[in-house]
Order: C-alpha cells, then sequence, then structure tokens
C-alpha cells in the first residue's frame, strides 16, 4: 500500500474497493505480485494461449464450455496431442451440454493419445460418475493452467466463432456472411495462478477424475508484476455466487463511474437496484451489450429492462457489427473483471463460473481503455425513443421473461 501511495499520490478509492474485496468471505485471498496481459477477442487469445502450450513442459489443465470440432478445435486438439506425445500431461474438463455439437470421435482421438478427459455432468444420465444427474448445472468455465505458472482466464471458448475477431466478417463453408464475436480474456502470472489451479483440481476431483500430482500441479511461484488479483469460482451447489456478491459489492461502493460489457443480461432485483441506485447517488454507470446475439430469448428477456434502468440514469449502448460475448466490469479507475460471468440467472444459480478480481489502477485504465473503444462502436438506447418501439418488441420481451429463471 506505501508502494502504491508513492505512485499514484491519493488512493482512497483504492482503498475502500481493497477493503470491501478484503471484507468479502472466501478461501480465495487477494495476492500481489502478478503480471497481466490484456487480451481483446480470439486471435490475441488464441495466440498466446499457443505460446503457453507449445512451451509446457510439465502439464497442461484445460476447462472449456465449448471445444468446437471445426478448425481452431483442430489447432488446440493437434497441438495438446503433440504435447502429451512429448511428455507433458494434458488434463481436459468439458462441459457435456456445451460441446453437444462436437461427435464423440473428436474426443476419443485426444483420449487415445493419452489425455485424460472428463465430460462435466454428461447429458446422457448413464455416462454420469455422480449418483446425482445435474442436467441443468452446466460448467461455463474457460481456463487454462499451464505447468501451474500461467493461467488464462476470461469469455473465449475453442471455437471457430472466435477466429477472425469482430472487425472481420468471415464466411462459412456454404459462403454464408458470419459476424465476428467480441470477447475478452485474460493472461497470468505471479503467485495468484495457484489458486486459479485449485479451482482446476476442485473440479477435477468432484468430477471423479483420477488422482493427479498435487506436487506438480504447485510449483513455488515468484513475484512476476504489481498487480493484485482475486481468482473467484463460483459453483451451482454453493450457498451464494461469490462472483454475484462481490460485483454487487463493487457496484454498491463505487463513487465515480461503473462500466459493463456483458454478453447475457438478464438482471435479477438486486442488480436491478444497485445499478439504478448507483446512477442516482451520481455514478456515471454505462452498460454495452449486444445489438447481435445468438440467443434471440436471452437478448429480449435483456432488453425488457432497458426503460426501468433508463428511467434511474443508468445509460444502455448495445455494440454493432459483433457478437457481443464479453463479460467484463471496471468500476472507479481501480476494480476490474474479466471472467466467464454473465448478468443473468443462469450464471448466477445454475453454472460454475471462473473470474479474476484486480485491484489497481494501471490494469483500470487499460480496461477503460478497452470500454471507450466498444463505447465507440456501439448505439446509445435513447429513452424517448425506446419507449416507442413496435408492439411485436414488447411481446418479444414479455415472452422471454417468462422463462428468465431458465435462459
Amino acid at each position: 500500500m506505501e508502494g502504491l501511495e508513492r505512485k499514484s499520490g491519493d488512493i482512497d478509492i483504492l482503498n475502500k474497493h481493497l477493503a470491501m474485496e478484503q471484507a468479502i468471505n472466501t478461501d480465495s485471498p487477494l495476492v500481489l505480485g502478478n503480471k497481466l496481459v490484456l487480451l481483446q477477442d480470439g486471435p490475441q487469445t488464441y495466440q498466446a494461449m499457443f505460446a503457453a502450450i507449445r512451451a509446457a513442459k510439465n502439464h497442461i489443465h484445460l476447462e472449456t464450455y465449448t471445444f468446437g470440432d471445426d478448425e481452431v478445435g483442430q489447432q488446440f486438439a493437434d497441438l495438446l496431442l503433440k504435447k502429451q506425445a512429448e511428455g507433458v500431461q494434458v488434463n481436459l474438463i468439458y462441459d457435456s451440454f456445451g460441446c453437444l455439437n462436437t461427435p464423440k470421435e473428436f474426443f476419443d482421438r485426444l483420449s487415445a493419445g493419452g489425455i485424460q478427459i472428463l465430460e462435466f455432468n454428461p447429458v446422457n444420465p448413464l455416462e454420469g460418475k455422480k449418483k446425482e444427474w445435474l442436467l441443468n448445472n452446466r460448467d461455463h468455465r474457460k481456463l487454462l493452467v499451464v505447468d501451474g505458472r500461467i493461467a488464462f482466464v476470461g469469455g473465449v471458448n475453442i471455437s471457430e466463432s472466435y477466429s477472425s475477431g469482430p472487425s472481420i466478417h468471415s464466411s462459412d463453408k456454404e459462403g454464408a456472411k458470419l459476424t465476428g464475436w467480441r470477447d475478452t480474456h485474460l493472461q497470468i502470472e505471479g503467485p495468484v495462478v495457484a489458486e486459479f489451479q485449485k479451482l482446476f483440481l476442485d473440479t477435477w476431483s468432484k468430477q471423479k477424475g483420477p488422482r493427479l500430482d498435487n506436487q506438480i500441479n504447485f510449483p513455488k511461484l515468484e513475484r512476476q508484476g504489481n498487480d493484485i488479483v482475486r481468482a473467484i469460482g463460483s459453483a451451482s451447489a454453493d450457498p451464494y455466487s461469490l462472483i454475484y456478491l462481490t460485483l454487487l459489492s463493487a457496484i454498491d461502493n463505487a463513487q465515480l463511474q461503473v462500466s459493463l460489457t456483458n454478453a447475457y443480461f438478464v438482471p435479477d432485483p438486486q442488480l436491478l437496484q444497485a445499478l439504478g441506485d448507483a446512477a442516482q447517488r451520481g455514478v456515471d454507470v454505462k452498460l454495452i451489450l449486444p445489438g447481435n446475439t445468438d440467443s434471440w430469448v436471452v437478448f429480449h428477456a435483456g432488453r425488457s429492462y432497458y426503460s426501468q434502468l433508463l428511467r434511474k440514469g443508468v445509460k444502455i449502448y448495445e455494440r454493432r457489427g459483433a457478437v457481443m460475448h464479453s463479460k467484463t466490469a471496471t468500476i472507479d479507475g481501480v476494480w476490474s473483471t474479466i471472467g466467464s460471468t454473465n448478468l443473468d440467472w443462469r450464471s448466477f444459480l445454475h453454472n460454475d463460473e471462473i473470474n479474476a478480481v484486480i485491484l489497481g489502477r494501471d490494469f483500470s485504465r487499460q480496461m477503460d481503455a478497452m470500454f471507450a473503444k466498444d463505447l465507440a462502436e456501439s448505439d446509445p438506447i435513447d429513452l424517448e425513443q425506446w419507449e416507442n418501439r413496435s408492439l411485436l418488441l414488447r411481446l418479444k420481451e414479455k415472452v422471454a421473461r417468462i422463462v428468465k429463471y431458465w435462459l
């Protein structure tokens, strides 16, 4: 703290958010001495991941919601099999529902090459290793840990959808135009990587995976930078979502600004209240939400809350020219988060999710610059115009809201 004060002067707001984070009871501590790289979109993320995987010496832990059998998925599969053949143990967790469109033969090939694979809560109840059939509990996490020394976390799945980035519009095999996806990921080096490793191993254990070598999984980690990071995982079996609690606390303590980007926005009453209250006490609250989406039900359910938020002074923008899939927040220029968690009932109640929370001004400046870039590519929602929207749009919103709990 003394070093931060000498470097940045007044740190009252940073102190407040640090105190708020410390007050939240969690087994995952605030960890000093980390180095972060902000990765914007699929191409940057995949390039950084491939570099880390190629340099792996001991083990690779990969947890993902979607692992597509497409060009990107094949690139990952080939590289993972190569590393496994070199003696690097690869352990993979994939979500059964998220990979419904990925053929069994794809994973059979990985398994035949020596990669240890766990299918999270199989859709087929006869294939599960657990007594309960938890169809609605999905593993929505996106986590890569290499050698216990470098971690990647964020919103990017392993899928061709992310291969071009948001500014390039590609075509599928039939020549149909595809809209690029806008997403955010984070590369982490330093002591907090051990906390992300614990989260992977906890899921591995709960899914009845074979025993792994803990001495190999937790190497001694030296300081790599100056960033303060907390690794937060949530699971459907938890009494409450720690990620959700942390975000609500940060919004409730906001003094200057709250900037959120999110893919699936179906807020509950507490989040609506927190955002509205922040705006009414003078905080500059901005939301960047999708203008294009892969789920029309979620899209219209989220839009049904626009009027309520706009009337309270919350500013809403819809990202154009891309499918907004990023899940980020930056608050007061000192508090940031990147992860897999959407602002909807499914993420807070039914999914296993993972986020990194970062405390510090330097990283927040990077996040704010990224937000400003997205804002320039977004269209503002005007309250007067919005309340004159068509009856058809209103009907879609009402229908979508009926099933919001299950979205």
